[in-house]
């Protein structure tokens, strides 16, 4: 799925950034300047949101950013996740199906070389809109 959530980016005196994300608990991280304090949010997001999503906890929609307290000096940006990618990247387990199909089919498919497990995992990113 992917998300957009307002994360707070208050500045701290050495010339880094704390962030938080008021609408999901214990989502924070940090960055020595705002790039990475950036690039540091969008993956503390997507690991939040994959964890809670994989462990079925309901996940609050997203605050309007205006409608945020925020610290003296701190900013309000949205920050996007996708956390397809990072299933990708950490559940990489694989798993057994079994498929019916014709004999005829299935002959066929040895005459090409044809990896059903292949064949199927493309079929289902293509049918799901998702990118090898």
């Amino acid at each position: 799925m992917k998300y957009i959530y307002p994360a707070v980016f208050t500045p701290e005196a050495d010339g880094g950034f704390l962030v938080d994300f008021p609408d999901l608990p214990n989502c924070f991280t940090d960055g020595d300047n705002l790039e990475e304090a950036f690039e540091n949010a969008e993956d503390a997001l997507a690991l939040k949101l994959w964890y809670m999503e994989e462990h079925g906890e309901t996940i609050a929609p997203p605050s309007v950013p205006a409608s945020l307290d925020t610290p003296d000096g701190a900013s309000v940006a949205l920050v996007k996740a996708d956390t397809i990618a990072v299933r990708k990247m950490n559940d990489t387990k694989s798993i057994r199906k079994s498929i019916t199909l014709p004999s005829w089919m299935d002959a066929l498919a040895k005459e090409h070389n044809i990896n059903f497990s292949q064949l199927l995992q493309n079929a289902i990113r293509r049918e799901c809109g998702i990118e090898a």
